[in-house]
């Protein structure tokens, strides 16, 4: 790491208080221990309180104030704490309140401050000695703001004796809010260098011993002016005498807010290039450990999340915190999304593909989904912390509890290695911490949990058994139509948003299942089924017959054939060499108003899709095929008006199938002739 150099400021301050023997008594009166508290949810309050008693000096604004997420003072956590974290404010709060006739006496109250706060870290010094600031600053502010507009404002400031000529005091609470916001970055900057993970990248030991007395001096001149401008505040509200000149108070905000202006000129650049440099050693060593085996996921995963915290994740079916040891020996699904994670259908398909599904019996505590919300901003906002705070407590997988407080080196690691987008991926971690598919999102809409260990060479091993039949089609959209399939019920897909073709086709399938060919009709719409599609089978449902898909399954068919074109398209086949591919970009990519169909009858891969006007040619042709159906079967019987024979005269194609089950009793078409080749045993 480059040497950090010091600055003017640093040099002369060591001739006064930032000397060896200030930092010796700050580190005499530091001993953190296990407690840890949130102190960038703290000081987001304490902005927040800050902003809002600075936004108007004088006038109450007429619009409503949301409170901010992070606000919420019951969201932040002090763990293993003896005391509750109101608590710890209160007393520091007290001990601002004292009285400080003198230079002197300030400085040992800073230090008897430290002392209070001694088990915290920096950071968490600073924080809680602004959030004791800010109620007393919030409750002045406040004050001024209601006294013109509510009675009983003006009664609480009549007896705390503020002045109701507010601008005489404008320049000391100009220096006050100045201050404020100084005092707030400067705490930032600590709390941003004590998240560094330094203990993971081996920083330079010599850099970082320039750099730690430079946190502790700054933790103490923020938390002794707290305590000043406290003591302001206090007399501003009682009238003191020694504060009753103005313009010496607020030079001394403003000497104090000039020191610290300083500081923070010299520190902020010196925190950056420590996180850019930590940054950058982090996405080495990560590269690094992918590369490496391990014998188990532990480092791994204590390298994504478990930087900062040791239970940094959530059961969301048991509200309980965990730590990423509950993942051991766990295949493990990172399903990496913005805040607002995934459309409701594609999550409540999601949900039934893992959890819901049939055969996550077998399989169940063999693997985990981890959800790991990235915010689409360089910061969360608070519009996504709800709904992420929303979500979290319906899920049914585990999730990152503060994902805000993800290492940022980890979320650009994800964003560049993982080619995360925005747009939602899985990817999966095997029992030892490896990579085996950079996104598996597809497989689990395709397959559900039989596609475990959801590896890429699974992927394949699945691919390499399927073929175009209407169980790949149909698969766990709909039980009744999974058992149709499996029954070997002849069944009819088709979609269409022209409502007069809907209807003539359905008054033609309805004269031939007359006759006695027995089918099933399932509608599933068009691609990116919208408005019109829910018009369309709101009517179905009134004139010809209840659809057995309502809207929400019709839009997870199409999400399953995305899926299976996507799945395909990164194992490296397209609709020119493989007929799967070709077959779903002909039903997706299809916009003939006058619809399409597809026919097929239960495990058979033998499937016919007619389109447009052809549908019609067809069926009018009933008559003239139909007869066939009795030795062909359906589909055989409607192959041979939509294929004419390829040879006229006398056919003499064989073709060797191998044995199956079943295979006695059933016939076969002539693929050149269409007509029903006869039967041969042949015993090798």
């Amino acid at each position: 790491m480059t040497s950090v150099q010091s600055g003017s400021f640093w040099q002369h301050s060591q001739s006064y208080l930032d000397d060896e023997i200030l930092i010796k008594k700050l580190l005499l009166s530091h001993d953190p221990d296990r407690r840890r508290l949130n102190s960038e949810m703290l000081l987001s309050a304490v902005e927040n309180i800050v902003f809002h008693a600075t936004a108007s000096e004088e006038l109450v604004s007429d619009k409503p104030v949301n409170a901010n997420f992070k606000s919420n003072i019951s969201n932040i956590e002090l763990i293993e704490s003896p005391e509750p974290l109101m608590h710890t404010i209160y007393k520091i709060a007290h001990e601002m309140l004292c009285k400080s006739p003198g230079e002197e006496d300030l400085h040992t109250r800073t230090m008897a401050s430290l002392d209070l706060l001694g088990s915290h870290r920096w950071g968490a010094k600073a924080a809680l000695a602004l959030a004791a600031f800010a109620i007393s600053y919030g409750e002045f502010s406040l004050l001024i703001q209601l006294r013109p507009h509510i009675p009983l404002a003006v009664s609480i400031a009549n007896f705390k004796q503020i002045p109701s000529n507010m601008s005489m005091l404008k320049p000391q609470v100009k220096a006050l809010r100045s201050l404020s916001k100084t005092m707030v970055d400067l705490t930032k900057c600590i709390i941003e260098f004590e998240a560094l993970p330094l203990v993971h990248v081996g920083p330079d030991m010599e850099d970082l011993a320039v750099m730690k007395p430079k946190i502790y001096v700054t933790a103490y001149w923020i938390i002794r002016s707290t305590l000043v401008c406290s003591s302001q505040i206090k007399s501003l509200m009682a009238m003191k005498p020694e504060y009753s000149n103005i313009t010496i108070a607020a030079w001394e905000l403003l000497s104090l807010d000039n020191r610290l202006s300083s500081i923070y000129g010299h520190l902020r650049p010196q925190v950056d290039a420590f996180r850019q440099q930590t940054e950058a050693k982090m996405h080495q060593k990560l590269l690094s450990l992918f590369k490496k085996s391990h014998i188990d996921n532990q480092n791994v995963l204590q390298m994504l999340f478990a930087l900062k915290d040791d239970l940094p994740l959530k059961d969301c079916s048991t509200q309980g915190k965990l730590g990423v040891s509950a993942l051991k020996s766990k295949v493990v699904l990172l399903l990496i999304s913005k805040p607002d994670l995934l459309p409701f259908e594609q999550l409540f398909f999601l949900v039934n593909q893992t959890y819901d599904h049939p055969h996550n019996d077998k399989i169940e505590g063999s693997y985990a989904i981890i959800w790991v919300p990235i915010s689409f901003y360089e910061a969360w906002t608070d519009a996504e912390q709800k709904l992420f705070d929303f979500i979290s407590n319906s899920m049914p997988c585990y999730l990152v509890r503060q994902p805000w407080s993800l290492n940022s080196a980890v979320v650009n690691f994800m964003k560049q290695e993982w080619n995360y987008g925005g747009e939602a991926i899985m990817v999966v971690l095997d029992s030892e911490g490896m990579i085996t598919n950079l996104n598996a999102l597809d497989m689990v809409f395709i397959w559900g949990s039989k596609a475990y260990p959801f590896s890429l060479s699974r992927e394949n091993e699945l691919w390499d058994g399927e073929q175009w039949k209407m169980q790949l089609i149909t698969n766990e959209i709909h039980p009744i139509l999974t058992q149709w399939v499996e029954e070997g019920r002849n069944i009819c897909i088709y979609g269409s948003e022209n409502l007069d073709w809907i209807r003539e086709f359905n008054a033609k399938m309805k004269d031939i299942k007359d006759a006695g060919m027995q089918h099933e009709m399932i509608y599933v719409g068009k691609n990116n089924p919208g408005e019109h599609t829910k018009e369309i089978l709101s009517i179905m449902n009134r004139e010809i017959h209840s659809n057995l898909l309502s809207f929400t399954k019709i839009q997870l068919f199409w999400l399953r054939l995305e899926s299976m074109r996507r799945s395909k398209s990164r194992l490296g086949n397209n609709a020119s060499t493989d007929n799967v591919v070709a077959q779903i970009s002909a039903l997706l990519d299809n916009n003939n108003d006058n619809g399409w169909a597809v026919y097929g009858k239960g495990l058979s891969t033998d499937i016919v899709r007619v389109e447009g006007d052809e549908i019609f040619r067809c069926l009018n042709l009933f008559r003239q095929w139909g007869k066939n159906v009795g030795r062909l079967e359906f589909i055989d019987a409607l192959r041979t008006v939509l294929e004419p024979p390829l040879v006229d005269g006398p056919c003499n194609h064989t073709q060797v199938v191998p044995y199956s089950e079943g295979l006695a009793q059933g016939n076969m078409v002539c693929q050149n002739c269409k007509l029903l080749m006869k039967k041969l045993t042949i015993y090798e």
